[in-house]
């Protein structure tokens, strides 16, 4: 899995710990609130027609 490496501002930081559950890796916790804004972002505006794959034109796939 690339990693990435970001800044946050000390008070984040402390947010983000106080957030963040104590079983589960901050770097889990923000993976999965990037996931979540991410599909956000689609819900509210999603991909045009014009914008999606042409699959008309798609072979078959067998397993």
């Amino acid at each position: 899995m690339p990693s990435i490496l970001i800044r946050l501002d000390e008070p984040l930081l402390q947010a983000l710990n106080k957030v963040a559950p104590a079983k589960r890796p901050r770097a889990e916790f923000i993976r999965q609130a990037v996931k979540e804004a991410i599909r956000e972002a689609y819900l509210r505006q999603p991909d045009s027609a014009a914008d999606a794959d042409d699959w008309a034109n798609a072979e078959e796939w067998k397993a």
